[in-house]
């Protein structure tokens, strides 16, 4: 599809990956519908991008009614619906011994629900739209993209939540294009490695430089903008589908 065309729900819209994903699409003539859970955040991302182009829903995506009810209202304001991206997650970061004792279920129940469950929520909501449009080269209806990590390959001790639900996403994506193939939806997923977001932000720069430097090349972090603009080629490219693209740099995570 065109970018000028594209009518698109961005989960984790208002800040990160997900909102250099909007900023892109709208310089390109696209619309957005920001689902997201910081209206504080929302509204800025809004006043950025213009209320013509742009439009805040506060979603949980977690909630089977939320998603779906959100969902149809920006299609009703973004004119139909081409395109969902999915970058809303957490890290819940955590042992599964820690000091204070094992790992409690709900933290483990928690990164799952949110990361990959999710995914799925906003996805099959976004196809039970998608499936009724028009077809256009191709047969094409819609395409989803939904953001793992590498994290779902070589996960670091403390990330077995966190692995498990991103690997969860890669593990879903084949299944999911194969099926959707007959209504003409795409399927795909990136898989970031270590990107420039308010939680890297916020960190030592002492940490900043040696994850820079753990990087082959180039030895840096990646930049939300990298991220965004591999999301707008896999909406443009008919032919990428039921695949997971590592943008990481050459970067293997190291087991801490």
């Amino acid at each position: 599809m065109q970018l000028d065309t594209v009518r698109a729900v961005v989960t984790g819209g208002v800040s990160g990956l997900g909102l250099a994903v909007a900023r892109h699409l709208v310089a390109r003539g696209g619309k957005v519908a920001l689902l997201d859970v910081n209206d504080e955040k929302g509204a800025a991302a809004i006043a950025e991008l213009g209320d013509a182009a742009a439009r805040y829903y506060k979603t949980d995506v977690t909630s089977e009614q939320s998603v779906a009810a959100n969902l149809e209202a920006a299609r009703g304001f973004l004119g139909g619906l081409n395109a969902a991206i999915n970058c809303a997650g957490i890290l819940g970061a955590g042992r599964v011994l820690g000091k204070e004792g094992p790992m409690p279920l709900a933290q483990f129940q928690g990164t799952v629900m949110v990361n990959l469950v999710g995914s799925f929520n906003v996805a099959k909501a976004a196809a039970a739209l998608m499936q009724h449009n028009e077809p256009g080269a191709d047969g094409e209806r819609g395409v989803i993209v939904n953001t793992a990590s590498v994290a779902a390959y070589e996960g670091q001790i403390g990330q077995a939540a966190y692995s498990a639900s991103k690997a969860g996403v890669v593990g879903m994506t084949l299944p999911m294009a194969r099926e959707l193939a007959r209504f003409g939806i795409r399927v795909m997923t990136v898989a970031p490695g270590v990107f420039w977001t308010p939680m890297v932000d916020g960190m030592p720069e002492s940490v900043q430089q040696s994850l820079a430097a753990s990087i082959p090349f180039p030895s840096r972090l990646g930049k939300p903008e990298e991220f965004a603009d591999l999301v707008a080629y896999i909406l443009g490219n008919p032919y990428l589908n039921g695949e997971t693209i590592r943008l990481d740099g050459a970067t293997r995570l190291a087991p801490k």
